[in-house]
């Protein structure tokens, strides 16, 4: 008999609370139409983001690829300066040489030059990235707060 009561007590008291509880939790849950739209322009930043982030990544492939090819064509021309100092070619030929490898050296540091630059950009861009998360999941907990 007693655990009768109990049970129906416990079970009155679940009951009563669901009832009670349902319209704070439903009330809980509804995001406002401006939230919403601030929550689509916080994920369309994300998108933007991830999509430069991709770009930089594109950019400093081709940096680094083109980087190998001066520092290959720069070995050519070096090898090449070789056999005409050997083969005794002509002082103009000879200068037509250094003056190739010296542009190959200026084409090298300008490569490492833009490759530093678009390093530091994708830092840039993955430090606003974290931000633009960040921001997100604050404004998502807030919305779904009030």
């Amino acid at each position: 008999m007693i655990i009768n009561r109990s049970i129906i007590g416990a079970s009155f008291l679940a009951v009563s609370l669901i009832i009670v509880g349902s319209p704070v939790l439903a009330a809980e849950g509804v995001i406002t139409p401006a939230e919403k739209a601030e929550l689509r322009h916080d994920r369309r930043e994300i998108h933007r983001d991830k999509r430069e982030i991709r770009q930089d990544r594109k950019e400093i492939y081709q940096d680094r690829k083109e980087l190998r090819a001066d520092r290959k064509e720069l070995i050519r021309d070096k090898q090449e300066l070789r056999r005409d100092l050997k083969s005794g070619a002509s002082k103009a030929e000879i200068v037509q040489d250094r003056k190739e490898i010296r542009d190959d050296r200026k084409e090298i540091v300008g490569d490492k030059v833009e490759l530093a630059k678009d390093v530091k950009e994708i830092k840039s861009d993955k430090r606003e990235l974290r931000q633009d998360r960040r921001e997100y999941r604050r404004d998502v907990k807030n919305a779904l707060k009030n």
